[in-house]
């Protein structure tokens, strides 16, 4: 052990697992709760504690029931079921996925909880901090790939789909692929067509460039890039 043995079942390791529970859980939420995203400090450290207890409860079972003892299937239920919560929070508007990492920071966080309310202090602090560095250095290091990458990703509304084949023209003649096209209806439910296209430029083109392309047809109503 790095800091010390808290898997012992007795009063002093129970309280300092859910003290830990709480700052780690409170920890994470702040840094979400700051961003204003979906679940904040209260919502996390909440989530964090209940996976304590049941992982405490787990252990209190299998000292005081031994019979009756698996230490792993409360902690499955916690795993499954955090992740419906976590379904909650995510939101698809106008071509885009939001609540995808506030999701998966409330699973992660019961997990931390989990551990935490075994006794493994040492892999939630661990997690949680590896957590903090991935949710503020990762943005970053997505914002440079994506400034440097040659692929694109934009959505077109069309009048008709046959329409689709001019825009598909005019971006071979300006030197742009199409790595895939998926085709819906437009989330407003006008008549139409909404088009997806991923796109990649054999050479660094701005946004507006490849709207200009877009634009040329007149039966292309709007222009949407993610």
């Amino acid at each position: 052990m790095i800091i010390g043995n808290f898997a012992a079942w007795n009063m002093r390791n129970i309280l300092i697992r859910v003290i830990v529970a709480t700052i780690l859980g409170g920890v994470i939420g702040l840094d979400r709760g700051m961003k204003h995203r979906g679940a904040g400090t209260k919502t996390i450290t909440v989530v964090c504690l209940g996976a304590t207890l049941v992982m405490l409860t787990e252990q209190y079972i299998q000292i005081n029931f031994a019979g009756l003892a698996n230490m792993t299937r409360m902690a499955a239920q916690v795993i499954s079921g955090v992740g419906f919560i976590g379904v909650g929070t995510i939101i698809i508007s106008k071509h885009r996925v939001r609540g995808l990492t506030t999701a998966a920071t409330l699973w992660a966080s019961a997990c931390v909880g989990l551990a935490v309310g075994i006794g493994f202090i040492e892999g939630g602090i661990l997690i949680t901090v590896m957590m903090l560095l991935s949710l503020h250095v990762l943005p970053y290091v997505e914002r440079f790939a994506t400034r440097h990458s040659r692929y694109c990703n934009v959505f077109i509304d069309l009048e008709k789909s046959r329409h689709l084949h001019m825009v598909i023209q005019d971006l071979k003649e300006a030197g742009i692929s199409i790595d895939s096209i998926d085709m819906g209806r437009p989330d407003d439910g006008e008549v139409g067509i909404s088009v997806h296209l991923v796109l990649y430029t054999k050479r660094a083109m701005e946004q507006t460039e490849i709207y200009d392309i877009l634009m040329k047809s007149d039966k292309v109503i709007s222009v949407d890039f993610l």
